[in-house]
């Protein structure tokens, strides 16, 4: 046997060790931890897709993801619960794939036409994800963020606690960030001033209860004073600001 050879063995010896470690880490066996690893992988090819087309969309999602893992634990969701969370909220936006350039980088006011075109975002990301069974409990998520608590929101006009739970969180999480975010034609709003807005529409666009357990968790966010956020998911330290 070459040297060369040894050294290919040696390499793949440590990589199962590590690979060992980490599934006893994560109390996931070995078969289990590698479609994990490959779950997390479509993941992120499906965003490196989405980064690709928008980048200002791609980092939009990794804030909702952020609100929303934080909603999730200040509601005392489990793990496994936050990882769906999360998942879901890396997703919403991901129909915007399906969106033609000229609607979704249009800088000014979008037409009546344009806007309907738009709107067809929420279900062209439960068409994307739907024929993954993995997926299939985000593909539902992510179809119905767009849902108003007072059943005038689309895409099927679901009212109330008919609209799924995570739903619920990415709308509120996906609206203050879209408050609070800078781009070219406007300055975003202060959380202070987001937070009012939450709390205007609580009960019409939003549920009143998570619209209360969104701002509880955000102040102790922003008390932190910190510039950047983590996920489980996606690897790396992420600004919080989107200017």
């Amino acid at each position: 046997m070459t040297k060369k050879n040894n050294v290919f063995q040696l390499s793949v010896v440590k990589e199962n060790r590590e690979r060992l470690k980490k599934a006893a880490a994560l109390e996931l066996s070995p078969i289990e931890l590698v479609k994990k690893e490959y779950f997390e992988l479509v993941i992120k090819t499906l965003l490196s897709a989405l980064k690709c087309k928008d980048d200002y969309t791609w980092g939009h999602s990794l804030r909702v993801a952020y609100f929303c893992v934080s909603v999730g634990q200040e509601m005392g969701f489990s793990e496994a619960e936050i990882y769906e969370l999360e998942v879901s909220a890396l997703f919403h936006d991901i129909g915007k794939i399906g969106v033609p350039d000229s609607v979704l980088l249009k800088p000014s006011r979008l037409t009546d036409e344009e806007f309907s075109e738009m709107k067809l975002h929420p279900s062209k990301s439960y068409e994307i994800l739907q024929d993954f069974p993995i997926f299939q409990d985000m593909a539902i998520n992510a179809k119905y963020h767009h849902e108003r608590y007072d059943g005038r929101g689309y895409p099927e006009g679901l009212k109330g606690e008919d609209i799924p739970l995570y739903s619920r969180i990415i709308l509120i999480s996906d609206t203050f960030d879209a408050m609070t975010s800078t781009r070219p034609y406007r300055k975003g709003l202060p959380f202070e001033v987001a937070f009012a807005e939450l709390r205007e529409f609580a009960g019409t666009q939003f549920d009143p209860y998570i619209v209360e357990k969104f701002i509880s968790c955000m102040t102790k966010e922003q008390s932190k004073n910190e510039d950047t956020f983590n996920l489980q998911v996606i690897e790396g330290n992420f600004k919080k600001d989107a200017a």
